[in-house]
């Protein structure tokens, strides 16, 4: 009677934080087999740094929406610190390149962080330029032309008007510091505009194309 030998020989290798235990086997004539563990730390490792890596993309998303956040205090406290006014912002940007204003915006978010005024002017022959100008000198720090096609829309607008950008941002700094002025060509005409006051959150406006009477934005008053 033929007898099987079974010789079994197991090396243990001490690792730090785990190892990886092998066992021989050989049975009669079979070739040898071979049967190994998953290392326990290799898991651990794993889960670790896929943690680690949620834990890193969910502080990067929080700290993209505290960017945002500073970015707009920063763009309040520049307005009200006595610097450049919107209506100023406009003036500037119109001798640089004579129109009509159509908006002028608080930016904060082109001049790498840096707040900036945007003022958006219609020129002759439907030509549309935006002016960046410096928030705390009146600076034009330069102009680029737009590729917009409601210029006929905007001129339709304001035909037979008589407050303009400037003034409308003038009359709204009543209100607070401005940071944005816009027209609204819609079937409700008017001036929109945006004001920050110390410690509160945006308000918005509307100023009658006509009278230049700043009243509080419906909408915004619906949200309310």
């Amino acid at each position: 009677m033929k007898r099987n030998i079974v010789i079994a020989v197991v090396t243990a290798a001490a690792l730090v934080g785990g190892g990886t235990a092998t066992a021989l086997a050989v049975s009669g004539d079979d070739a040898p087999t071979t049967r190994s563990t998953e290392n326990r730390a290799a898991d651990d490792d794993g889960r670790d740094d896929d943690r680690g890596r949620a834990d890193a993309d969910a502080q990067d998303d929080q700290d993209d929406q505290d960017d945002h956040s500073d970015g707009d205090d920063d763009a309040a406290r520049v307005a009200s610190s006595g610097g450049v006014t919107a209506a100023d912002a406009i003036a500037a940007a119109l001798k640089h390149r004579p129109g009509t204003a159509v908006s002028a915006e608080l930016d904060d978010d082109d001049d790498g962080g840096k707040a900036v005024w945007e003022v958006d002017v219609l020129g002759g022959g439907d030509t549309w330029h935006s002016v960046r100008v410096d928030p705390g000198t009146g600076k034009v720090l330069g102009a680029q032309k737009d590729d917009e096609d409601d210029a006929a829309e905007v001129r339709a607008a304001l035909k037979g008007t008589a407050v303009t950008a400037e003034e409308a941002a003038k009359a709204a700094a009543a209100k607070g510091t401005v940071t944005s002025v816009d027209l609204d060509d819609d079937d409700d005409k008017g001036w929109e505009a945006e004001t920050r006051t110390s410690g509160e959150d945006e308000r918005d406006w509307r100023v009658d194309l006509g009278s230049g009477k700043v009243t509080a934005d419906r909408d915004d008053s619906d949200d309310d």
